[in-house]
């Protein structure tokens, strides 16, 4: 049988160490999936192409981690959806995947490129469409530059900053008959040990500081566990208060850490009064801006500001740059902490390490784990710490802080929702579990989803049946809307309570067991708090997917 274009574009995946594509076929993609069959490589199947994108986004996140350990293994995941309509679908997880950094290869099929001007059904400029969340969105418009053009796709999601990419693939191209091969990937540079110089720099201004505070983003734990280490060190070095940024989504910075002091909230008065010092050092950061616009300045002007950063867009973003580093996080940080340790004396570090300690007395918190008799986000936050689940997949939106405060997260432990976009959670749990399983992991991965983005795609579970899937789905279920309540307050003034809504609360309320059931999973259902532990321990002990509907008290 003659060797395609489609044929061609598989041996390609499968040369750079593809294992798997995630999916929803059309027409268009017939060729493919006739190549696919032919080959080594797995279809996953969605039933919706944002099923599709979120779990490639995940199994990505997922393999990333992996391949800190292990060289051998290609973070990559790829995703083929159909024309404009498709592609239109899986926008949403494309943009969390964007926010994400994830290494991502999306295609999708688009008719003959003799056929485009008829204007057929499901048209589209794909390209463009795809472009504003991608790193790189192009057209292959011939066979013989296909595996130039799939080289470049994949060499430009896997190089830091890491991102989703875009490739359309007309049938024609798909059916040309060619004699190619694929070109070799090559190796992926990282950003580099950064200026030294500037290091300098950053070292001084950090010795110089009164009370320095650390915000951490997620470039951090995508350069490797060496990278958190190398945080720790410059933090222990600087005697430094750390934080997360603003929607941070994996874990940066170990949360038991005496130094550590969470993440910066994402309401802007909480947000200002965090970094409310003379001098902040971010670190990787993307998304550390608030939801809405804040009435104050985040980050005071007098402040000084480090900045250090492996994609230069990011650098003096949010605020002015007095100190500017380009280069790996985690080598940055490596040679940043070497040499503030020699410039910040015992004396001063203890001075800091205290000011850290006061700094957390007047900000503990211990909410309650019930409140009339139903459980509140923090009772069902400390619960799934007793629980102990392996890796937990967060979209629990207004439920994440809670989160965040009480589980003791490790590195590797978590992936969360960063975009924006609902109807991630329970997508990147499938291709987070798929991950586990191609690692040989027994890890028990739960995703811990609201019922607001638990509703945007429940038809996942047909995936998680589908293909086996170990997969705990707990569903902090509070019957609204609660962000936007909370966001109504933020923008108008007031308390959520002061208001009325339409359209924000779930009434009636969706079964959410007889939903799961519906798909093939299993359903349980907590219906007081004295339940709680025996029904997670009773779930993550469950072989194949389940889902647990938690009501949940919003006060």
């Amino acid at each position: 049988m003659p060797t395609t274009g489609a044929d061609l574009f598989v041996a390609a995946l499968e040369s750079y160490g593809v294992t798997r594509l995630f999916g929803n076929p059309g027409t268009t993609e017939l060729p493919l999936m006739q190549a696919l069959g032919r080959s080594d490589v797995e279809y996953v199947l969605g039933l919706h192409e944002d099923v599709a994108v979120g779990a490639a986004t995940g199994y990505a996140m997922r393999r990333r981690y992996h391949s800190h350990a292990d060289p051998e293994v290609l973070p990559l995941g790829v995703a083929n959806v159909h024309l404009a309509g498709g592609l239109a679908h899986g926008l949403g997880n494309l943009s969390n995947a964007d926010f994400s950094g994830a290494p991502l290869l999306l295609t999708a099929g688009t008719h003959s490129r003799d056929f485009q001007q008829e204007e057929p059904i499901l048209s589209g400029d794909l390209s463009s469409m795809a472009e504003q969340f991608t790193k790189w969105s192009a057209e292959v418009k011939d066979v013989a530059a296909l595996p130039t053009m799939v080289r470049r796709a994949v060499r430009t999601a896997l190089t830091p900053p890491t991102g989703p990419v875009f490739l359309s693939l007309p049938v024609d191209v798909q059916l040309a008959e060619t004699d190619l091969d694929p070109e070799r990937l090559g190796s992926i540079p990282t950003a580099g040990r950064g200026d030294g110089a500037a290091i300098d720099d950053a070292a001084a201004a950090v010795a110089d500081a009164d009370e320095p505070v650390i915000v951490l983003g997620d470039e951090v734990a995508r350069s490797g566990i060496d990278a958190i280490d190398a945080a720790v060190r410059f933090a222990e070095a600087a005697g430094a208060r750390v934080h997360g940024e603003i929607l941070a989504s994996e874990v940066n910075f170990p949360t038991d850490h005496d130094q550590w002091q969470g993440l910066v909230p994402a309401a802007p008065s909480a947000a200002a009064e965090t970094m409310d010092t003379d001098t902040l050092v971010f670190v990787g950061c993307s998304t550390n801006t608030t939801i809405t616009r804040p009435s104050r300045r985040l980050v005071p002007a007098a402040a000084t500001c480090v900045h250090m950063s492996n994609d230069a867009w990011e650098l003096g973003k949010h605020a002015p740059a007095d100190v500017a580093v380009l280069g790996d996080p985690g080598q940055v940080l490596d040679d940043l902490a070497e040499r503030v340790a020699g410039v910040v004396d015992d004396d001063e570090r203890t001075r800091r390490l205290e000011r850290v300690r006061e700094w957390a007395r007047v900000h503990e918190r211990n909410p309650p784990a019930v409140v009339d008799g139903t459980l509140t986000k923090t009772g069902l936050a400390r619960a799934l710490r007793r629980a102990a689940p392996d890796v937990i997949v967060d979209e629990s939106i207004t439920a994440s802080a809670a989160l965040h405060a009480e589980f003791p997260f490790g590195p590797t432990q978590l992936l969360g929702e960063k975009g924006g976009s609902l109807g991630f959670g329970l997508p990147a749990s499938l291709g987070a579990c798929i991950a586990e399983h191609e690692a040989g992991s027994d890890s028990a991965v739960l995703a811990y989803v609201g019922d607001g983005s638990y509703l945007y795609y429940p038809h996942a579970l047909y995936t998680a049946v589908r293909y086996d899937l170990d997969l705990t789905v707990v569903v902090p279920d509070n019957r609204n809307y609660r962000i936007l309540k909370e966001n109504t307050a933020a923008l108008l003034g007031g308390d959520p309570a002061d208001y009325e809504y339409d359209g924000i609360d779930f009434e009636p309320a969706v079964d959410l067991v007889a939903n799961a059931e519906s798909h093939g999973a299993r359903g349980l259902r907590v219906d007081g708090p004295e339940e709680i532990d025996e029904t997670l321990a009773t779930a993550l002990a469950h072989e194949g997917p389940v889902v647990v509907d938690v009501p949940i008290t919003d006060r």
